[in-house]
């Protein structure tokens, strides 16, 4: 059995019985970094083989762990915080432990992405979680444009590049509504509010905003239905990369499909454009 063990944002408390259990049964421990999670295991005082599972070695490391559940072997993977594989490393392990017959159990917990969704106050029945932004001023700034037609939005920043995001969603988006999450549930835990513009000078008068990471929930107020186009795919307020992320999110298809659809319902466009947008938007998250 390969386990996906959830572990504690912050607060060691937060682990859940079942997890605390399953790490105490398993053979082995798969760590997104056994020198952090050495300290989990010590204060819940379990003792276990660990081996690294990290995004420069999970490839290579995946055939000694699958091998050893063949050979009935259970493993728990974690990660340094919240629940693996979610912007951290295990993905590659889970899927080739499925290809290899593995019965696959998550064992459920923190994630900074609910946590974060839970106390914003926005309506969060359909949301679109981003990751870490992208490097690169350009990049964000055209990401920040793509998203400006999604209604909530859900991403993960480091405390050196917070501001300099805050102040790109202030000039593109200035009416969009945050709710910034810091630390959460850490020592220097703290929830900001209002416009980016708001939340950005809240964040410079704080002498603690660069301890611990952010988790930000953006919500945008989006055109009433009376204002909307007849057919959203042909929406010309945004660009062709925004066009293409509007048709996957409403048709539930990849970039592909989004693209093929797009030229089917809007004649004008050639498909030259259409592939020229969608290396644009390859670029944006790649980068």
């Amino acid at each position: 059995m390969l386990y996906i063990v959830a572990t504690p944002i912050g607060n060691l408390e937060d682990i859940s019985e079942r997890a605390v259990r399953v790490l105490g049964e398993v053979d082995l421990i798969a760590a997104e970094d056994t020198r952090h999670s050495r300290a989990l295991l010590s204060y819940l005082n379990i003792k276990k083989p660990m081996f690294s599972c990290h995004k420069f070695n999970e490839e290579k490391r995946g055939d000694f762990f699958v091998n050893a559940l063949l050979e009935g072997k259970s493993i728990a993977l974690i990660s340094d915080a919240g629940t693996p594989c979610i912007s951290d490393p295990g993905h590659r392990l889970v899927g080739q432990a499925a290809a290899a017959g593995i019965t696959i159990s998550a064992v459920c917990g923190a994630s900074a992405v609910v946590a974060a969704l839970s106390v914003s106050g926005f309506e969060a029945s359909r949301f679109a979680f981003i990751g870490f932004l992208p490097r690169g001023k350009a990049a964000v700034k055209g990401l920040v444009e793509t998203l400006a037609h999604m209604e909530t939005v859900v991403f993960y920043e480091s405390p050196r590049r917070i501001s300099a995001v805050l102040g790109l969603i202030a000039s593109e988006l200035p009416d969009a509504r945050i709710c910034l999450c810091n630390d959460i549930s850490k020592k220097f835990e703290r929830i900001y509010r209002g416009t980016a513009e708001e939340v950005l000078a809240e964040i410079l008068e704080n002498p603690s905003a660069e301890k611990g990471e952010y988790t930000c929930v953006i919500n945008i107020e989006q055109k009433k239905s009376g204002d909307e186009p007849q057919n959203p795919d042909l929406a010309t307020d945004f660009g062709l990369e925004a066009r293409l992320v509007d048709i996957m999110l409403k048709s539930g298809g990849n970039l592909k499909d989004a693209s093929k659809k797009l030229h089917e319902a809007d004649g004008k466009l050639s498909k030259k454009e259409i592939y020229s947008a969608m290396l644009r938007l390859k670029d944006m998250f790649n980068e």
